[in-house]
């Protein structure tokens, strides 16, 4: 995916920037197709999979190089992959617009014409790749808004783990400003009585609940329980969610809807554990929720999509 406001903001910072993607492989490599590293002088954001291919792409764009080179996995780079990786290495100094990058050299193929027109008209955003010499991205879009409710160590932990993974939008909330940290790569909200802001959460988001206060907590869950939710995890023991349980039914609410204790609790309870077992949670999740929707897809009669062609449509 194709990440122009990532982009934008290393313009702004460093001024013009080169940006390396894998634009094919055969056999194994490193990265999926689509994945792409930013590099200037002296920095770089991102990966194409690290070791002596990314530090070669890198030595390469530093030095000015642009255009597609492809590069065998074996003894020459001293990798055991076994594959062949083609990149491709740009310079930009300004943000490209539409649903669709593509560009390549003389007129754009009727191919990636018809992908533009599709996800333009139909919102239906094409695979990324070489298509008869032009390389096709889509923009990054964010899948998943999920707000998490709580600043504390847990929460910083929370945004520093899943800020960097691909299709989450975050939206972070807290009782002040003074309580996040300088960087965050979110949107911040903050209120005195954060619980006021859940009529404003979209209804298919995810919640993470895990502030300070039980009681804060507490009346977070009773909120959005009222008001809609694609999941809703909270933080806390058995013996906090035993209570939860009990006073939510008492107003009138499913608790199952609620899942506490959230992540690996085998993980242990350091902020940075309970981070990487609840992403690992998130991201199980989806993936169950994605292979039933192959599932029913292949099942439909309705045919299968066009070839190049995701059916993960923009909003």
């Amino acid at each position: 995916m194709f990440d122009r406001s990532e982009l934008a903001a290393a313009i702004a910072r460093h001024g013009p920037v080169m940006r390396v993607v894998i634009a094919a492989h055969d056999g194994s490599s490193p990265r999926e197709v689509g994945a792409a590293m930013l590099v200037w002088d002296g920095g770089t954001l991102g990966t194409i999979g690290g070791g002596a291919l990314e530090w070669e792409a890198i030595r390469a764009a530093r030095a000015g190089r642009t255009g597609l080179t492809r590069h065998a996995l074996g003894p020459a780079l001293g990798q055991c992959c076994g594959g062949a990786v083609t990149l491709l290495t740009e310079r930009y100094d300004s943000v490209p617009d539409g649903p669709v990058i593509a560009r390549g050299p003389g007129e754009m193929p009727l191919a990636v014409k018809r992908m533009v027109a599709i996800a333009r008209n139909q919102g239906v955003l094409p695979l990324p790749g070489l298509v008869q010499g032009w390389m096709v991205e889509p923009e990054a879009r964010a899948e998943r808004e999920l707000w998490i409710w709580g600043a504390g160590h847990v929460g910083r932990a929370l945004v520093d783990v899943i800020a960097p993974l691909p299709g989450f939008a975050i939206t972070w909330i807290d009782t002040s400003e003074d309580r996040f940290p300088e960087r965050s790569y979110t949107t911040r909200l903050w209120a005195a009585d954060p619980a006021r802001l859940v009529p404003h959460a979209p209804k298919g988001a995810e919640h993470l609940i895990l502030t300070y206060s039980h009681a804060l907590d507490l009346e977070i869950c009773h909120r959005l329980l009222g008001h809609g939710f694609a999941f809703a995890g909270l933080i806390g023991s058995q013996t906090k969610w035993a209570r939860f349980r009990s006073r939510l039914a008492v107003l009138g609410h499913d608790p199952d809807r609620i899942t506490c204790p959230i992540g690996d609790t085998a993980l242990g309870k350091h902020p940075q554990a309970i981070a990487i077992g609840v992403a690992a949670q998130l991201l199980s999740k989806n993936k169950a929720e994605t292979e039933i929707a192959d599932d029913g897809e292949r099942n439909s009669d309705r045919g299968g999509p066009d070839q190049g062609l995701s059916r993960r449509g923009g909003q």
